[in-house]
């Protein structure tokens, strides 16, 4: 099972669907609208004249919103659709940005630079068999002293099966989960049909790949709601606060932290 490629393929269906949806709002984002939320900036702090990679960027509206805040940004994504697009957009909207199409993993083949920050969020490292790999590749990337800031949705909500009915999965990760389903996330009844490879990570694997990669957890916060509607199930109790409904308060649906990579060495921890 090549893993990638049916990832690559599903994105790519995905991404032109999710271009012309409301729940991205590219015309808002044209019109100078940002796309990132409070979870994330309140991290991520001032980025003026930061050099930034954005990981896993999607077509990267993310990005793009970054580098309007002043940062000099790279984005990277598996899926050509979605890089195409990014640029595009950074073309339309005359910002100045690169993009790398490429598997997360094979990134020190096409970039040898650090960053002031490494950024990623919402719906990446599901897509990732090997987290001791991913971080490292986050400290690779970052300069002594450098930031990474990281938004994910929590791995209890990946406990549940699609319509939040049952536990179907367990929290830990196990064998990979391959689902094939009609329609994505922004258009239940779009008009394409995918198949898709994806891995449950726990926080104690995150958390372990960070700090053996030599990075050093300076925050980290859990949210009981989701900025954005992509689950079923959902109410929304504020503005762009989305939780499952009955579950209200009580189920964790996204988390954050900041870390720092260490300007020494750091002996290895036993496992």
């Amino acid at each position: 099972m090549n893993y990638i490629e049916l990832n690559r393929d599903s994105w790519n269906k995905r991404t032109g669907v999710h271009v012309q949806s409301d729940f991205y709002g590219v015309k808002d984002f044209l019109a100078g609208q940002s796309t990132l939320n409070s979870i994330e900036l309140d991290l991520l702090g001032d980025l003026q004249g930061k050099n930034l990679l954005h990981l896993q960027c999607h077509f990267g509206m993310d990005t793009l919103s970054l580098a309007r805040l002043g940062a000099r940004v790279t984005g990277i994504d598996l899926s050509d659709a979605a890089i195409d697009q990014a640029r595009q957009l950074a073309e339309q909207q005359d910002i100045p940005a690169s993009f790398i199409c490429c598997n997360i993993y094979d990134l020190p083949e096409h970039l040898d630079e650090q960053f002031d920050v490494v950024f990623t969020s919402y719906g990446t490292i599901g897509w990732l068999p090997d987290l001791d790999a991913w971080g490292k590749i986050v400290a690779r990337y970052l300069k002594p002293g450098g930031l990474f800031v990281f938004a994910e949705f929590h791995p209890a909500v990946w406990m549940f099966d699609n319509d939040f009915t049952k536990i179907e999965y367990s929290y830990f990760q196990q064998d990979a989960i391959v689902e094939t389903e009609k329609g994505t996330y922004t258009d239940r009844d779009a008009d394409i049909e995918t198949t898709c490879v994806s891995w449950n990570h726990s926080l104690d694997q995150v958390f372990r790949a960070l700090l053996h990669s030599g990075l050093r957890i300076t925050d980290f916060r859990e949210f009981d709601y989701s900025p954005y509607n992509c689950f079923a199930n959902t109410v929304e109790t504020e503005p762009g606060r989305f939780h499952i409904r009955g579950m209200e308060g009580k189920l964790p649906m996204v988390y954050a932290l900041q870390a720092v990579r260490n300007t020494v060495p750091v002996t290895s921890v036993a496992e």
